[in-house]
């Protein structure tokens, strides 16, 4: 098993996140998750934040991250769904038939850690997803 580590500590933090899409609107295609995917990774770099899995449905995605013990998961999680929502709406405006609202994900959202279950059985839940 690989750690993480930093000046001070050593540590493997694994989540699980899922974020639905606003009403559960069936707008997810495979090129979107990839977009959706490619914001993901940029945002999570200023964060401390490594995507390790991720896998969509038409209505909701799932992603398995690695982060540091200081990562502020709200505020990450916040600034993913604000500024994704707002590219996703921009470049993809077929969305604007079925969201008409400035809103893309639901306001709630799922985050687990993944300590109770072996990371493969999780890796491979989110592989099974949408299938």
């Amino acid at each position: 098993m690989e750690l993480d580590n930093n000046n001070h500590s050593v540590f493997l933090l694994y989540y699980h996140l899922v974020l639905v899409v606003k009403y559960r609107r069936r707008v997810f295609s495979d090129q979107m998750s990839q977009y959706a995917k490619d914001i993901f990774v940029r945002i999570g770099s200023s964060y401390k934040i490594t995507l390790e899995e991720w896998n969509h449905d038409q209505d909701h995605i799932h992603i398995m991250f690695r982060a540091h013990p200081n990562t502020e998961m709200s505020k990450f999680i916040n600034a993913y769904k604000s500024a994704s929502s707002r590219l996703i709406k921009k470049d993809f405006p077929e969305v604007r038939h079925k969201l008409w609202k400035e809103m893309f994900w639901s306001r709630s959202y799922c985050l687990l850690t993944t300590g109770g279950a072996p990371i493969e059985t999780i890796r491979k839940y989110i592989e099974n997803q949408g299938r």
